[in-house]
């Protein structure tokens, strides 16, 4: 019985996650301490597209300051994160030195740390090296894989807020929305997250030109191209006349949605950051040409040497028979009684052979 319990409790402990939704958030940091968690907190309408496994907010106290909220959850990976982090920026927002991939303004402070989304509300009244402590423990237990790529496909210029990543339908109907291209949401149907397609939105303005630009990437260049048409056909006609395109470049599609003018989407087009790249990791080498110069001088070395050598091997051959018949007639070439010699009879004398030396 007791080695049952001992195998019991080796198994839940290797099944347990590395932390759980407690932990997720420090007992202190800085000079602040935990004060309530609620047991239920409010999840994020994301949160069964995005995988959330943990969610757990806490108020925390601190001598002389305020009391602050701080939201943090736990999804499937950093691209699922990333989603739910994008859905809640907003061009009201601007960048935040505590690092990448953060945004704050006078009521929250929001952070994409691995697969961990953080939200501090009266960020302000919290010092920042407090907060940089928070953030380094959430870092310790974050899974640090890469985020997606297609987020640097955008153009440089999209207005800082509007970037919204999406890896299903409850992603891009909430882009859609606060992006206020409502007309466009049944082009979720036809997107293909089904068959692992990405998304990106952005909002771009220069001037008094203005449009949104949405990318679909898919696995294959066939999937993109099966879903160009797919994606045409839904398009409203009062949509496309008013100059909504869509192009395929490999596996990627670009949209231009609801753009000011034609020039100004095909410029923003033009722009994207995504270049088809099929063996780029396949090991190859550069042949040349050498130059004319080089060919020519190896063509004459090459017939002189040549020359060379037939004239070394003519002398030796030839001179060396010649030398014998002039010192030593008819005992090495040519001799007599090897010789035959056709007669005409045309005089009664008979030819010998050794006359011709």
């Amino acid at each position: 019985m007791r080695k049952t319990y001992l195998i019991t409790g080796l198994l839940l402990a290797l099944g347990a996650p590395p932390y759980s939704s407690a932990q997720l958030l420090p007992e202190r940091f800085g000079t602040w301490s935990k004060a309530f968690c609620p047991a239920k907190p409010a999840t994020t309408v994301l949160a069964e597209e995005t995988g959330q496994k943990d969610n757990v907010s806490c108020q925390f106290a601190s001598d002389g300051h305020n009391g602050v909220v701080v939201w943090a959850g736990g999804f499937r990976d950093p691209s699922s994160a990333y989603e739910v982090y994008t859905s809640w920026i907003s061009p009201g927002m601007e960048p935040s030195t505590l690092g990448q991939n953060s945004a704050i303004d006078h009521d929250n402070l929001l952070m994409l740390i691995g697969n961990v989304v953080l939200r501090v509300e009266h960020p302000r009244d919290v010092p920042a090296e407090d907060l940089q402590q928070l953030i380094a423990g959430l870092r310790a237990h974050a899974d640090q894989t890469p985020l997606p790529p297609i987020r640097a496909y955008l153009p440089q210029g999209f207005t800082d807020g509007t970037q919204k990543y999406a890896r299903g339908p409850a992603g891009f109907r909430n882009a859609v929305a606060s992006l206020k291209q409502d007309e466009f949401a049944n082009l979720v149907d036809q997107a293909g997250f089904n068959l692992s397609a990405e998304a990106m939105f952005a909002q771009y303005q220069s001037g008094k030109e203005q449009a949104v630009l949405l990318l679909l990437e898919y696995p294959t260049p066939q999937l993109a191209e099966q879903h160009l048409r797919h994606l045409e056909r839904a398009l409203s006609a009062s949509a496309k006349q008013a100059g909504a395109t869509i192009e395929r470049k490999g596996s990627l599609l670009s949209l231009v949605l609801k753009p000011s003018s034609v020039a100004y989407g095909n410029s923003l087009r033009s722009a994207v950051n995504y270049e088809t790249a099929v063996t780029w990791n396949e090991p190859h080498q550069t042949i040349t040409d050498p130059p004319i110069l080089t060919t020519l001088a190896k063509i004459f070395i090459g017939t002189g040497i040549f020359m060379v050598v037939a004239v070394v091997l003519g002398l030796a051959f030839g001179g060396i028979r010649v030398m014998a018949k002039i010192f030593f007639p008819g005992k090495f070439f040519d001799r007599p009684e090897q010789m035959d010699v056709l007669q005409l009879g045309l005089s009664g004398k008979r030819i010998d052979s050794r006359d011709f030396y």
